[in-house]
């Protein structure tokens, strides 16, 4: 009789053996996997039924069935976890950066880098499924962020134009000494820049009674003495008997023209012999006096052209018939024998210098030379030692003390 047969004989049922209960754990394991990748339910467990015949407890006897694949939709859940995880954790991650950041510049304290894994499994799903907090962490980083790369910006632009200004410090001289130059040369030579202006821009302001046109005619005049030359529109007075020195000359051309009288040529209009006249075409800016640069046109006179002088309330006409340039000290030009009333009119050339004297000589026409006055007496006499006047010095000339 087999004793293991527990139906026979009336006797009690066998206990479960080791190998019994190591096949039901397995059963129940395998019945959660299938639960797991499939729509089956978990099935319960179920104990092994004692019968009187021995079953193999061996687990690897049973047949397996295939295990179900996951759908598209599982994996599709699968990696969307991922994906939040890692953007939630990187956001995490950048927003620590951006407090280190701040914190260097002493605006605010550093935070604890965040954990990749947190202690609690509740509190890292309770994190990773707010979305909301992770949308306003991600516009206050973007804020924060525009902020700070502004604040670079600037604060580049900034040391860019710092160092700039640096550099720009080495130049300072140089600068400052080409001013003085500039400056300096505008003081010695502003004559030559306003005569070539006045010579080429006439005021045309001529009094119409002054433009006669008929020489021989006679128009009553003001006692007051002055010179026209209509073709460089000049009509200025004439300051007569003022002195033939250099300081009585100059003093004299600030106030108009000025009777360059010396002997052998100390007449006066209306009388034989030679009326010297004398007049800036080019002075000082800064110099005293409103004709500086009366003369400026003088050279543009020819033979044959015009000019006026009233005196003691009669016009006198002259004509031109001779120019020439002569240097200052030829004051034996002015003086020689005439029959004729003559007129002279000097000024310095080239203009803006004193270097030579532009002389004009013209012919009284009207009134009639021939009933003209005798000449002063001693207009034989010989020239002094005076030279013919000309522009005032120069800044450099000042300088060195010259006249």
């Amino acid at each position: 009789m087999n004793p293991n047969n527990g139906s026979q004989g009336g006797g009690t049922p066998n206990p479960p053996t080791p190998q019994d209960h190591q096949s039901a754990a397995a059963n129940v394991l395998r019945s959660q996997i299938d639960a797991l990748y499939g729509d089956r339910p978990v099935a319960t467990p179920q104990r092994p039924t004692q019968t009187n015949q021995t079953q193999s407890t061996s687990p690897y006897s049973r047949s397996h069935e295939e295990h179900p694949k996951p759908e598209a939709e599982q994996w599709k859940a699968y990696h969307s976890a991922w994906q939040n995880y890692y953007q939630q954790y990187y956001a995490a991650y950048y927003e620590h950066q951006q407090a280190q950041q701040k914190a260097l510049q002493g605006h605010t304290e550093p935070q604890e880098p965040p954990r990749a894994q947190q202690a609690e499994p509740t509190q890292a799903q309770s994190y990773f499924s707010t979305h909301t907090d992770l949308d306003e962490t991600a516009e206050d980083l973007s804020k924060d962020q525009a902020l700070y790369e502004l604040r670079q910006k600037l604060l580049g632009k900034v040391r860019t134009q710092a160092t700039k200004v640096r550099r720009s410090k080495h130049f300072v001289p140089i600068i400052a000494s080409l001013a003085v130059v500039l400056v300096f040369l505008f003081l010695q030579y502003n004559r030559v820049l306003f005569s070539a202006v006045n010579a080429y821009v006439t005021p045309g302001a001529i009094d119409p009674q002054n433009i006669v046109i008929d020489p021989s005619g006679s128009t009553a005049v003001s006692e007051d003495p002055r010179l026209v030359i209509p073709k460089v529109n000049v009509d200025v007075p004439v300051l007569y008997d003022v002195g033939s020195d250099y300081d009585s000359q100059m003093a004299a051309m600030e106030k108009g023209v000025a009777h360059f009288a010396i002997p052998g040529a100390k007449s006066h209009p209306g009388e034989i012999g030679n009326t010297v006249i004398s007049g800036h075409s080019s002075n000082d800016l800064f110099d005293p006096g409103e004709y500086k640069f009366i003369f400026a046109q003088l050279d543009k006179l020819n033979n044959g052209d015009t000019i006026y002088a009233n005196y003691e309330g009669k016009r006198y006409t002259y004509v031109v018939t001779k120019k020439e340039v002569v240097m200052p000290n030829e004051v034996s030009k002015l003086v020689y024998t005439t029959n004729k009333p003559v007129m002279t009119l000097i000024t310095c050339t080239p203009l803006g210098t004193s270097q030579k004297r532009l002389l004009v000589t013209a012919e009284q026409v009207s009134p009639d030379p021939a009933v003209a006055a005798p000449a002063p007496s001693g207009s034989d006499d010989e020239a002094g030692d005076a030279s013919i006047p000309g522009n005032s010095p120069t800044l450099l000339e000042r300088l060195f003390g010259a006249r």
